[in-house]
């Protein structure tokens, strides 16, 4: 794989402290993963970014790589890969999403 996708990867989840990689857009999400992930969130108040892996072929085959994690949605937190739908779910009913949102001293509403 090429090494400026990864270059990019690097700079946009240094850019934000929440990145959401998913299918669709946050409004309107591609896929019921995508979906779930982007209401887990909006239910935390926390401010993310997000790219749609669907209009970039080069993103999206990066991301495999660059992560080693298959599947998307990939939600990043400054900068490290928490997880996917089903992580990302458990850590929410479970209060570690919010927990770690606060160790890592993302805001939330």
């Amino acid at each position: 794989m090429s090494e400026p996708v990864f270059e990019r990867i690097k700079e946009q989840i240094a850019g934000d402290d929440v990145v959401l990689y998913m299918k669709g857009t946050p409004v309107f999400p591609m896929c019921g993963f995508s979906a779930k992930v982007v209401h887990l969130l909006g239910q935390t108040g926390a401010k993310y970014q997000s790219y749609n892996i669907l209009d970039d072929m080069d993103l999206r085959q990066g991301l495999k790589d660059f992560s080693n994690w298959p599947t998307f949605p990939q939600l990043y937190v400054k900068g490290e890969l928490v997880g996917g739908c089903d992580i990302i779910s458990e850590m929410y009913e479970s209060g570690e999403l919010a927990q770690l949102f606060q160790e890592k001293g993302v805001s939330q509403a």
